[in-house]
């Protein structure tokens, strides 16, 4: 069975922990970087980041999108949405589908 990651700042991802999912409070964007790695190599399907890790971290981002799994998906932080997130779901549905459905 395939489990579920979120990583980021303690205050953004510990609320995840009650829904039951694997929470991974990091404070740097290579600590992220270690942990995502990690997190691939075991049964994980979905990693969530937050975005403001996601914006250090564009490199592993752009290597994890060509991989059937896991799919590492952007959330907001704490300090709020940055829009990448939306605008990344967007792109990867317009893709699957040829138009934009979410507009």
């Amino acid at each position: 069975m395939y489990k579920i990651a979120v990583v980021g700042d303690r205050d953004s991802v510990l609320g995840f922990q009650a829904l039951g999912l694997s929470v991974f409070p990091v404070e740097t964007a290579e600590e992220a970087r270690r942990v995502i790695h990690a997190t691939a190599k075991e049964a994980y399907a979905i990693i969530y980041l937050t975005e403001q890790l996601g914006t250090q971290l564009k490199d592993l981002l752009a290597q994890y999108e060509k991989e059937l799994a896991p799919a590492v998906i952007l959330i907001p932080g704490k300090e709020g949405s940055l829009g990448i997130g939306m605008e990344k779901i967007t792109e990867t549905v317009e893709r699957a589908v040829g138009a934009d459905i979410l507009a």
